[in-house]
């Protein structure tokens, strides 16, 4: 049975916490929590008041607390999950919310929160992966915590996209990298067989697969200039590309930001 004088104190906290008098709910709960330490409520009403403030060390703690109180009270597992999702602790939210879902297994509220986790944790993943490239890297994304079944696998089906686009995005700039080394390596060799006098008897090999073929001096000029100038286009080509995916990953950065925001308005 509860301490009439705890609940008052609980009636003053619900009423500072409806006008979002987060520091006053708070004192109000301290105080029934002083009377009454064995009421799991009051630590789950504080903890609300904490995430209000945005204080989710503290939230989680009284969230902790309620549950070892009352094990079977399943707005503590919910307090705890979201203090969890909050911080990016998505294996222990998961885990919270399974444990609540053990004694109500068709809770709405933990099920919405669980498909909330799963989206958000697609979401950083592939954040992290596409932020390690640096032309894709701006754009701030938004927290992805209100969304439904269907928004939440659009967002993951854009983020696979988005994965796809950025691994594509790697290798065309590694080609790059390769062609320009080709280049790099027939233009010093032209520059060197241009200082040796015309008419030299020297013998010249020329690079073919594994094997190298005795070649005039001109023959080896001729194909060292036609390889520069199809690395030159393949250059040109392949940076075009580039630019392209570019574009592409920051529309899709772009679409997954404006779905999110839009659920989330909602």
């Amino acid at each position: 049975m509860s301490n009439p004088d705890a609940e008052k104190k609980k009636e003053l906290g619900n009423a500072a916490f409806a006008a979002k008098e987060y520091d006053e709910a708070i004192k109000h709960y301290t105080a029934a929590i002083a009377i009454d330490r064995n009421n799991c409520v009051y630590y789950s009403n504080r903890s609300a008041c904490y995430g209000g403030k945005k204080e989710w060390d503290l939230a989680a703690k009284d969230a902790k607390e309620c549950i070892k109180i009352n094990p079977t009270f399943i707005k503590g597992y919910y307090r705890l999950a979201n203090a969890q999702l909050e911080q990016d602790e998505f294996d222990a939210a998961l885990a919270t919310v399974k444990q609540g879902m053990a004694i109500e297994a068709n809770n709405p509220q933990l099920q919405k929160q669980m498909r909330q986790i799963k989206a958000k944790r697609s979401v950083k993943r592939a954040e992290k992966f596409s932020n390690s490239t640096p032309a894709i890297s701006g754009g701030e994304m938004m927290p992805y915590l209100h969304l439904d079944s269907s928004i939440s696998k659009e967002v993951m089906d854009l983020q696979q996209q988005l994965i796809a686009t950025t691994k594509e995005y790697r290798i065309v700039k590694a080609n790059i990298m390769k062609v320009q080394n080709g280049k790099r390596s027939n233009v010093l060799t032209k520059g060197e067989l241009e200082k040796l006098p015309h008419g030299t008897d020297a013998k010249m090999y020329r690079g073919v697969g594994k094997m190298f073929m005795l070649t005039s001096r001109s023959d080896i000029m001729s194909h060292l200039e036609e390889s520069i100038v199809s690395e030159e286009k393949e250059e040109k080509d392949l940076n075009a590309k580039l630019e392209y995916l570019e574009r592409r990953i920051k529309s899709q950065q772009q679409n997954i930001h404006e779905l999110t925001k839009s659920s989330s308005s909602e």
